[in-house]
């Protein structure tokens, strides 16, 4: 089982939890720093534990942030293996929303010239997100999924979608609906750690081998061999993230 993505850098004790994972079944992990002191932090925990790999961005909170984009694509490396979180939150407004676009609009261009795929976060800004990913050509994973109204996009766009622990809260009735549209070779799970623990293990802080709860939900939204939907999971991310 791969968690995809997980800010392992948010934790009390990585390597710890790193164990856990593994004991878990849970192999790799794709983890998210977002803005640079988190990028370093990020990049030396891959160094130090196998089977994680890096997404490094500047998060739309951040935007109004002074996080230079040039000194966060100095740190990119083999081990980077996408571009994010980035995207638009409109819901918490922790960046005005004309720099929120322009922090986007910039590593969507960094992504396209690298290559890279985009883990793209994106809350009460459907509409403009889907405009702004609209000429971007390579590959958008929407990261904690939980924007039904935009799932026709992506569908129609071909993106991968990945669901974080609250798709197994007893209220998300319409995450579990969207989550039973998405094609196989297009789902993702997450954790999205420390936060969203799903729900057999709610109140307790998130970690990556909690994410067999969120497979364990999917498996039973969409009628499917848990074993084989978290094969297939794998399957997918390797392809969306280039990994080996």
């Amino acid at each position: 089982m791969i968690d995809t993505p997980a800010p392992l850098d948010a934790l009390e004790d990585p390597s710890s939890a790193m164990s856990r994972a593994r004991a878990a079944e849970v192999e790799r992990v794709v983890a998210i720093g977002s803005g640079i002191a988190s990028a370093r932090e990020t990049l030396e925990i891959a160094e130090r534990e196998d089977g994680v790999f890096v997404a490094l961005g500047i998060h739309p909170h951040q935007a109004a942030d002074d996080e230079p984009l040039e000194e966060l694509t100095g740190l990119i490396d083999r081990r980077t293996v996408a571009i994010g979180e980035v995207g638009l939150d409109f819901y918490r407004d922790y960046a005005p929303h004309d720099d929120q676009r322009r922090v986007f609009a910039d590593q969507l261009l960094l992504a396209s010239e690298l290559e890279k795929t985009v883990i793209v976060h994106s809350r009460a800004a459907d509409d403009e997100t889907a405009a702004m990913l609209e000429d971007f050509g390579g590959t958008v994973v929407l990261h904690c999924f939980s924007s039904p109204p935009l799932l026709p996009v992506a569908l129609e766009r071909g993106y991968y979608v990945s669901f974080a622990g609250n798709v197994t809260y007893p209220k998300a009735a319409d995450l579990r609906e969207a989550a039973g549209r998405v094609p196989r070779e297009r789902i993702l799970a997450e954790t999205d750690c420390p936060y969203l623990a799903p729900q057999p293990v709610r109140g307790k802080t998130n970690e990556p081998a909690f994410v067999i709860h969120t497979l364990a939900a999917l498996a039973e939204t969409r009628g499917e061999d848990a074993d084989e939907l978290s094969r297939r999971i794998d399957e997918n991310a390797a392809k969306a993230f280039g990994l080996q």
